[in-house]
């Protein structure tokens, strides 16, 4: 596992929005298959889209042969509202990138059997080749995607029942109404983020902190599902002073003394 420490989420999200570019330009001088990526919502993410709107727009990176998959979407929730992932995604990337429409893949959680939306999805996945990289986000009890605490760590995507202090956190997109938050999900499992080639997760602010100390410096369990990157052979987390400052001192050094050598 690498962890990568900037001062903050700016410079954090920058250094992800590069990282992602750079993979996606590498593959294309190689090759003309797709570049699969999965991609996250919630606040964390948005400067990293932002940076990646940018570039595209300067012509730095294309997302025309990208494709795309993102990790979760509530169940019953229009896909016209205005807090769901597919709305989500396309105010704060999709609209303003030159992926083909036709490659951005996204749950539905309206579907008639939500069972085999499920199958079908994780089932597109493998079509597409697999995940070149997976970006994702961390809750502050340290799930990714809206694999909750407890989730196997084998888990692949499926309908789940969204814990209390989740719809709490996510309230605030909510009016702040705990009540008007769905309360399920449909969600990539764990095995389905781990399989990919790579994984970044982003983890930016104090409330975060407690989960990286579980996932860095933890065992792996299915208490903590972002343990699960301890096992993976290119796993990276980006976080920023706030977010790290419960590991220990020298698991910090290490991690920076770490980046530095392999920038020399």
């Amino acid at each position: 596992m690498k962890v990568i420490i900037r001062k903050n989420s700016a410079e954090g999200s920058l250094w992800a929005a590069h990282y992602i570019a750079a993979r996606i330009n590498e593959k294309a001088a190689r090759t003309n298959e797709p570049f699969v990526i999965g991609l996250c919502t919630g606040s964390t993410p948005i400067e990293t889209y932002a940076e990646l709107i940018r570039m595209v727009k300067a012509g730095e990176v294309s997302f025309r042969n990208v494709i795309s998959f993102n990790m979760d979407e509530y169940v019953g929730l229009p896909v016209e509202h205005p807090e769901s992932y597919h709305s989500f995604m396309h105010r704060y990337l999709f609209d303003h990138i030159d992926e083909k429409p036709e490659n951005i893949h996204i749950l539905d959680g309206n579907a008639k059997d939500i069972e085999a939306e499920c199958a079908a999805y994780e089932k597109a996945i493998v079509d597409a080749g697999g995940f070149d990289l997976f970006l994702g986000g961390v809750g502050e009890d340290g799930h990714i995607a809206f694999n909750e605490p407890f989730s196997s760590l084998e888990s692949r995507t499926r309908v789940v029942t969204l814990t209390q202090d989740t719809r709490e956190v996510n309230a605030r997109f909510f009016d702040g109404d705990f009540n008007k938050v769905p309360k399920q999900a449909l969600t990539v499992g764990v095995a389905t983020v781990l399989s990919s080639k790579e994984v970044v997760i982003l983890a930016f602010g104090s409330k975060k902190a407690r989960a990286l100390k579980d996932a860095i410096e933890g065992p792996m369990s299915h208490y903590c599902t972002l343990s699960g990157l301890q096992a993976h052979p290119a796993g990276t987390i980006v976080c920023d002073e706030s977010s790290i400052g419960e590991v220990k001192v020298n698991s910090y050094r290490y991690f920076k003394a770490v980046e530095e050598a392999e920038n020399a």
